[in-house]
């Protein structure tokens, strides 16, 4: 018996590996962290082929089989990214596909504009491959360490009321209206809103309670109740509970390599606009959500900055390169990593739990699609509202960071944009710095930051990139 005793034990050698006592967690901690991010993310693996299959079509195939040739490479590159950061960063973040970004490539790039699906995959190639670049000589964190302080602080505040208003609307309790933008729904009336209401109350009595896991075990209890409904006659089946279930479609060589034809019968000024585009956005949008959510988790140093931020950074330019290989749109850190930093989650033990989760998920596609797509979103306005705590660090009593701090929080949700949120802050900056008289705290750098904004915002919203 005495060899099985020097044999080594995996728990402690991961311990080591990633520094569980230097970060003062453990595995039971991380691997709820990781199981709460995966759930509250992997919406995606549903709403990435939704949106995609809208662009991408196959000769010779079925939407539904297309639908789940994306399924399966959204869950392929959000491996690719997870898995540099769980090894290469050590940091407890998710990554997917991001939201918004797969609309523009499906709904402007491809749809409005009438450029093949295939060379907007090309064009997320070449974003990643720049990113790879750029990040390894350091210049991604020369440019996210520029950003102004207040602007580095209020972001994660900013984010929390744009997850928080997401979440609401994704629950049916927020709707559309014309004179007032939105509004609250008869919610009283609405079976959807009704139970995702009931799960975020369970969530916060739970949260309140220190219960350990709160966030997935409310969405958990609303999912199985959403299904406990329908199968009791009380709902129809596709208010409450999807209304099919389809079986998995593991052959994605029609959609694996596309990219490669997308080069061919390229106009030239098009493409480096596509690619402007994905890589400014993308480039702000993770910029914003690794500072909001390190914020969130006390990773930032006394300078608001993520130490070895290159490394996280590397990880979504990887899982961008490789989603456009196997077949998605631009990979990105995912804004609900703080669910699972809220659980506890410190390192990259964390981070691999979620990839774990994902390989898994593959096998159980139709499983994924089981949980109505509203229960996640609880999770958002849970969150959303923790988030808020951020607003404490901002010095409101200066007007830079006033205005600057200000603006970046509430324009993050007014427009549904992390990365115009970060515009709004870093263009008004050095501005009001400059009307103070105090321009030798403003960085050369920052101005440059600015006009950069500046002439992306004319260039997009000034009909050279039209539907942007």
């Amino acid at each position: 018996m005495s060899h099985m005793s020097d044999a080594p034990d995996t728990g402690s050698r991961l311990a080591e590996f990633f520094g569980f006592e230097e970060h003062g967690t453990d595995m039971k901690t991380e691997l709820i962290a990781g199981a709460t991010t995966f759930l509250t993310m992997s919406y995606i693996i549903i709403v990435n082929p939704a949106i995609l299959s809208e662009a991408i079509q196959i000769e010779g195939y079925s939407d539904q089989e297309v639908f789940q040739m994306i399924a399966i490479a959204t869950i392929l590159a959000s491996i690719a990214g997870i898995l540099v950061m769980a090894v290469h960063a050590n940091r407890p973040f998710g990554l997917a596909p991001g939201m918004g970004l797969n609309a523009y490539f499906a709904f402007t790039v491809v749809i409005l504009l009438g450029v093949p699906w295939q060379t907007a995959l090309a064009a997320v190639f070449v974003e990643g491959v720049i990113f790879m670049l750029l990040t390894y000589v350091g210049a991604r964190r020369y440019v996210i360490e520029l950003f102004p302080e207040p602007v580095k602080f209020a972001v994660g505040a900013g984010i929390g009321l744009f997850l928080l208003l997401l979440g609401l609307i994704e629950m049916n309790v927020i709707i559309a209206y014309d004179a007032t933008l939105v509004q609250l729904n008869d919610v009283a009336t609405d079976p959807v809103a009704l139970v995702a209401l009931a799960g975020l109350a369970v969530t916060f009595v739970l949260y309140a309670r220190d219960v350990t896991g709160a966030i997935i075990i409310g969405i958990t209890t609303t999912a199985i109740a959403g299904w406990a409904l329908t199968l009791a006659g009380v709902v129809d089946r596709g208010v409450l509970a999807p209304e099919q279930l389809a079986s998995p479609q593991y052959d994605i060589t029609p959609l694996a390599g596309a990219f490669i034809d997308g080069f061919n019968q390229i106009d030239p000024a098009t493409f480096v606009l596509i690619v402007f585009t994905f890589f400014f956005v993308d480039f702000f949008d993770t910029a914003g959500t690794l500072i909001g959510v390190s914020q969130f988790g006390g990773f930032l140093d006394e300078d608001g900055d993520l130490p070895e931020i290159e490394k996280p950074l590397m990880a979504d330019a990887v899982g961008t390169t490789f989603g456009a290989i196997v077949g998605t749109s631009t990979v990105t850190t995912y804004i609900e990593s703080s669910t699972g930093i809220e659980e506890g989650g410190r390192t990259g033990m964390t981070a691999l739990t979620v990839g774990f989760f994902f390989l898994l998920s593959l096998l159980t596609v139709p499983l994924i699609a089981a949980i109505p797509q509203y229960a996640p979103y609880l999770a958002l306005v849970v969150v959303g509202i923790l988030m808020l705590q951020g607003v404490t660090d901002i010095d409101w009593d200066h007007p830079a960071w006033l205005i600057s701090g200000g603006l970046t929080i509430t324009v993050m949700p007014l427009t549904a944009s992390i990365a115009d949120g970060l515009a709004a802050g870093i263009i008004s900056y050095p501005i009001i710095k400059t009307a103070m008289s105090e321009t030798e705290d403003i960085q050369p750098g920052q101005w440059v930051l600015a006009a950069a904004f500046i002439l992306y915002y004319y260039v997009s919203a000034g009909g050279v990139i039209s539907g942007t």
